[in-house]
């Protein structure tokens, strides 16, 4: 199948388990009281997995996914390169969205798919912006 001129790529299992967890992550935000406003949002040269509200706060969600920890847990693998590449990212779905002043914060949902099930582990603020 061609979209924009270049090939999707098929989904793999790893792929897979990347939607499954997101959606998970967004059941999980959605009953801690989440509004979920956007998915898969991509700008800067980056993608961010989830924005949502949190009362008056824009978050910005990544969403990792771990089928094993033979690398460590799914929170231990945003290193400060993916950080600055969400920060970016988010200022400019801010910037676009005339809310350059709104409070934001970066969240992120692991979800760990040891046992067959995935489960979920929010931490808020989970990282400050490095810009």
């Amino acid at each position: 199948m061609l979209r924009s001129g270049r090939a999707t790529p098929r989904a793999d299992g790893r792929q897979a388990r990347g939607r499954a967890a997101e959606l998970l992550a967004g059941e999980l935000l959605a009953k801690s009281g989440y509004e979920i406003v956007a998915r898969n949002v991509r700008l800067a040269g980056a993608e961010i997995d989830l924005v949502a509200r949190d009362g008056g706060v824009i978050v910005f969600v990544e969403v990792r996914s771990r089928g094993n920890r033979r690398h460590g847990g799914p929170l231990e693998t945003i290193g400060v390169r993916k950080q600055l590449r969400i920060a970016r990212a988010a200022s400019a779905f801010l910037a676009r969205h005339g809310l350059a002043a709104a409070p934001a914060r970066f969240d992120v949902v692991g979800v760990d798919w040891q046992g067959g099930a995935g489960r979920c582990t929010l931490i808020r603020g989970a990282f400050e912006s490095p810009l």
